[in-house]
């Protein structure tokens, strides 16, 4: 009892790995703009939009939330 499991799903996050995958993808630019206009709130996402929704999870305000997959991707991922 008391066991709490979350788990963060992120989506595209500006990251170095992102970055290498889109510069073996031959024009980085062209796809950076395609994700971009994929992403429903219109940018990719940043390390700290990640961050800031595993510290929420960790936080007193979430007690009472478990067994949630917590998509961070800018709407990318909505369903419906």
């Amino acid at each position: 009892m008391g066991v709490r499991l979350n788990a963060v799903c992120p989506g595209l996050t500006e990251t170095g790995m992102l970055e290498s995958f889109m510069q073996g993808a031959g024009n980085p630019d062209k796809l950076r703009e395609a994700y971009r206009r994929a992403i429903p709130i219109g940018r990719l996402g940043k390390p700290d939009d990640i961050s800031g929704a595993v510290v929420f999870l960790l936080s007193d305000d979430a007690e009472f939330i478990t067994g949630r997959v917590l998509s961070v991707s800018g709407g990318l991922t909505m369903h419906g």
